[in-house]
């Protein structure tokens, strides 16, 4: 190609236009990074954004909230602080935050009850609570007791062998007493034969007895029941008879046999002992169970039935919220023997062993539409997998917490769980790290000493 002096002006031309490109490129990029802020988080388990049960959960909060934090003056801890409360902010306008030495301002650290570095205090409507660490669940559960306008009393019934919410043994409910009483809820016992109990602001917790209830017993449940009460009925394997008319008000029928599952495919991939350990993989449409993503687990669980009478005038809405695979059966033979289906003795699956119920009665109070409210229900059998030993097993918590939060219609109350880091670690098969393992110590140490070889031949020859 010839140069003259026509391509040299061109050339030049060029040259100065990609000069101004590049810098207006530049130019412009520096101001969209200083006029907006867009953020991506590509973590496995968005552990460095809100997850959307909180983000729901400041939908339902319209006012202000306050939040005091007090710390030591470390610029790396308050820096990591910052970021995480700053996540509120972008999605919440009057969210406010304040970060407080309490060696320096003694006298708002004395008016807090602060003790140590850590606490923080966050106000809403002008109610106040207080956590001991930042973090997601924290804040959520705070906000979530925050928002009760009135503790919700969970009333454990006790006397008749029920498990007891102070047992920190493995078998005890001590761990879900801590976490209702986190989420705002008053947990206590009682006993039938001396405490009264009335629908108001409560939620009847019956557990599987091995001690028969009392006549005087049985009709303050009822009473209880027929008044509107909310009731959580866990039962186990063996109903006691004098549990029949309590099931015969709330149209449950039980079915004789514990619940198995015999799938060896399900049992290996999670890891099951024994048939009798269920688990609940698929969830039917309900508040209970709506966008529940993980596995329940139960063991030696009861099924159960709804029955209907079309002389009511205001019937019992049923859900079968938990309900067994196709390969279950009701095992009415003897576990240690080994399992196996009897037609005509056992009930194939699927089954449910757990069932949610609502109905409208007149209300109590002036505050709802039209005179009426909501009465529910929930039954499941078992009370196994809320124990200590158990409530960490796959969805179990969750369910637990949500089924609370339904029965004491606080249907917008969800759970803030824990993030988790999935992506932290690499889960390789045996076979997987052991081919890796051959093709990075072996094959590829090879691969480069043949192509050294095969260069340095090249070379010598020349």
């Amino acid at each position: 190609m010839k140069v003259t002096t026509k391509t040299r002006l061109q050339y030049r031309i060029q040259n100065s236009l990609f000069t101004l490109l590049l810098i207006g490129c530049t130019a412009l990029a520096g101001w969209l990074s200083v006029e907006y802020n867009v953020r991506s988080d590509w973590t496995a388990g968005k552990r460095h954004s809100l997850g959307q049960n909180t983000l729901q959960l400041l939908k339902e909060l319209p006012d202000e909230i306050q939040l005091r934090s007090y710390q030591p003056e470390k610029p790396a801890l308050i820096e990591a602080i910052t970021e995480t409360l700053s996540r509120y902010q972008r999605h919440k306008a009057n969210f406010h935050f304040k970060l407080i030495n309490p060696d320096i301002f003694i006298q708002q650290a004395k008016t807090d009850n602060i003790a140590h570095y850590g606490q923080t205090i966050i106000e809403y409507q002008g109610r106040q609570a207080r956590i001991e660490k930042i973090s997601e669940e924290n804040i959520g559960n705070a906000l979530i007791r925050l928002h009760r306008n009135a503790k919700t009393q969970l009333l454990f019934i006790t006397q008749h062998g029920e498990r007891s919410i102070k047992d920190t043994s493995a078998t005890g409910y001590s761990q879900l007493t801590k976490r209702l009483t986190d989420k705002g809820f008053d947990t206590r016992q009682i006993n039938l034969l001396q405490d009264t109990i009335t629908p108001a602001n409560t939620v009847l917790v019956l557990g599987s007895v091995n001690k028969p209830l009392l006549a005087s017993e049985q009709k303050k449940i009822l009473n209880y029941i027929n008044e509107g009460g909310n009731t959580l009925w866990l039962q186990d394997p063996g109903v006691d008879s004098t549990l029949e008319a309590i099931a015969d008000a709330l149209h449950i029928t039980f079915l004789n046999g514990v619940v198995v599952d015999n799938n060896q495919e399900i049992s290996r991939m999670l890891k099951l002992s024994h048939p009798a350990i269920i688990p609940i993989l698929e969830y039917k449409r309900h508040p209970i169970t709506e966008k529940m993503q993980y596995f329940t687990l139960f063991t030696s669980a009861l099924a159960m039935q709804s029955k209907t009478r079309d002389s009511e005038k205001h019937q019992w809405i049923s859900t079968n919220l938990l309900i067994t695979s196709d390969s279950s059966w009701t095992e009415t033979g003897d576990l240690l023997i080994g399992v196996k289906f009897t037609p005509g003795e056992d009930t194939a699956g699927p089954l449910s062993i757990g069932i949610a119920q609502q109905k409208q009665i007149k209300s109590t109070d002036n505050t709802s539409a039209q005179g009426m409210s909501a009465q529910r229900i929930v039954v499941i059998g078992d009370t196994d997998f809320i124990a200590n030993n158990q409530l960490g097993q796959g969805a179990n918590l969750d369910f637990i917490l949500k089924a609370f939060n339904w029965l004491a219609k606080d249907d917008k109350l969800i759970t803030i769980a824990p993030k988790n880091a999935p992506d932290l670690q690499l889960k390789l098969s045996a076979a997987t790290a052991s081919i890796l393992g051959i093709a990075f110590l072996i094959l590829l140490p090879l691969l480069l000493t043949a192509c050294a070889i095969i260069i340095w031949r090249k070379r010598h020859r020349q």
